[in-house]
């Protein structure tokens, strides 16, 4: 089953609550649940949970006040969040080359979005953990037979023979998660990151003169930089020779994630008498940054009631379906400190739908106590999925997710708001699973390399394209504040 109604134990966590229940790792059971898996053994289940709880952490409580400190700034308007990666990773993902792509175009990106808006860039990968994926039906028909859903690589198998939960799987997704986070670290520290190396700007596949005009102009800006500051030696830091790449994934899976919270000692704990710091918190080690999906925000389940004592920053989708006023219930919940940075609104309407839903839902945070609390994040790509072709073949559009990146940049400089981030589902690799770009890619060309197993990516090229237009878009708004005249004595 999808869904799985527990019962409730003791007063509703959010607005309308009195005093919150205290808070525990398991807390989260007394909750109904959504998207919960339920398996028929549950003694294989029990000893793989009981494996998962003597594992090391996968990520160190250090990095993750580090990403929070990085997270503050984009709050304050003071950095860029770019996160991106696949839809939905798989084992197989865990291999030399299919990482290495991933860092490469997250590095290219974030240069030409320095370049552009001015600002720090923070990473953030939808990578070493994002094996799970929610659905909206328990079954699907493949091959004209009625089989239970793909739910991701944490859960079952993507071939019809594999749709079985097989508990066993969330101790391979550790070793994976765990895997692909110590060859991120290593390939970082081996120099992947140096800027000192050339990077393969090459632009052919852009046919637009206009476009390749633009993108020219920040490559030559780019490339003339590097070879100046190698030039009067500026170039001896180590600063350019590594970058911070942090971890995300959906929070989906609560066995999973529970396995993993650990409580560690606080490094950012100052021990004078006037702190409010706590020497201890409790941290989800599975990744530095967690969201809770669309279809578990729930302001009474068990979602929310797990990540709102968690340390991790953390992320919520905002779609459609989002009521305005929830958004202030889930931020007083998760969030009753008003830490900045701390909680990552991540919007994702569909180019049509936004420009009516986002300004509502800016006003309901901005002119609450939680304005400049957190940060504002565009996913252009979920609200935009269609399906073409007599197969149903599911894809979107780029022109699309330029729309509502673009309607979404418009509206944030309307509302005196900062659009802090985007959050992309891209590959390193050249895939034709989304239409349009630069390439002009049409229905006929998605059978090319089309390789996901859930939703459509973005390519390397396509990602690329969309950072030129995002910093095309602040180089621009910052020539229009430098010509404004001066008002008149």
């Amino acid at each position: 089953m999808i869904e799985a109604q527990l019962p409730l134990n003791g007063a509703a966590t959010g607005a309308g609550a009195g005093v919150a229940e205290e808070w525990t790792p398991d807390s989260w059971r007394s909750k109904p649940v959504k998207q919960n898996p339920e398996y028929p053994d549950q003694k294989a289940l029990a000893k793989s949970l009981s494996e998962l709880k003597r594992l090391p952490p996968i990520v160190h409580p250090r990095e993750i006040v580090k990403l929070k400190q990085h997270l503050r700034d984009v709050a304050r308007g003071e950095a860029f969040l770019l996160q991106g990666g696949d839809c939905a990773e798989l084992f197989d993902y865990c291999e030399q080359n299919a990482i290495e792509s991933k860092i490469k175009l997250l590095l290219q990106m974030s240069l030409v979005l320095i370049w552009g808006a001015d600002k720090r860039v923070v990473r953030i990968g939808r990578m070493a953990g994002q094996y799970a994926k929610p659905r909206s039906s328990p079954m699907e028909t493949v091959n004209g037979k009625l089989v239970p859903s793909f739910r991701g690589d944490i859960l079952n198998g993507f071939h019809a023979d594999e749709r079985d939960l097989d508990p066993g799987r969330l101790v391979r997704a550790y070793h994976h998660s765990s895997a692909t986070l110590n060859y991120i670290r290593a390939a970082i520290s081996s120099g992947i990151a140096d800027l000192h190396r050339p990077l393969d700007w090459g632009l052919g596949h852009v046919r637009d003169p206009a476009l390749k005009a633009k993108y020219s102009e920040a490559v030559n800006f780019l490339t003339e930089m590097l070879r100046f500051m190698h030039t009067v030696g500026a170039d001896k830091t180590e600063k350019l020779d590594t970058v911070d790449l942090f971890t995300s994934h959906e929070g989906l899976l609560l066995e999973y994630e529970q396995s993993l919270t650990r409580l560690l000692d606080n490094p950012s704990h100052n021990p004078s008498p006037s702190s409010t710091t706590k020497p201890k918190e409790y941290y989800n080690t599975s990744a530095h940054f967690l969201w809770i999906g669309d279809r578990t925000r729930q302001i009474d389940h068990a979602h929310v009631e797990f990540f709102r004592g968690i340390a991790n920053p953390i992320g919520i989708k905002v779609g459609p379906t989002t009521p305005a006023a929830d958004l202030l219930a889930l931020l007083r919940t998760l969030n009753p400190s008003r830490e900045e940075g701390k909680i990552t609104l991540i919007t994702r309407y569909g180019a049509a739908k936004v420009s009516a839903l986002l300004p509502g839902h800016i006003r309901a945070v901005e002119d609450s106590e939680y304005a400049r609390c957190v940060v504002w994040q565009c996913d252009p790509m979920h609200g935009n999925t269609q399906s073409v072709g007599s197969g149903g073949i599911k894809t979107r559009a780029f022109s699309d997710i330029f729309s509502e990146l673009q309607q979404t940049l418009r509206i944030h400089k309307e509302q005196g708001s900062y659009l802090g981030g985007v959050h992309l589902e891209l590959t390193g690799d050249a895939v034709t699973e989304c239409l349009g770009g630069s390439e002009n890619l049409d229905e006929d060309d998605l059978s090319t390399n089309y390789t996901s197993f859930c939703d459509p990516r973005l390519n390397e090229k396509q990602a690329l394209e969309l950072a030129f237009l995002i910093a095309d878009h602040y180089r621009c708004e910052r020539n229009e504040t430098k010509t404004v005249p001066a008002p008149a004595a």
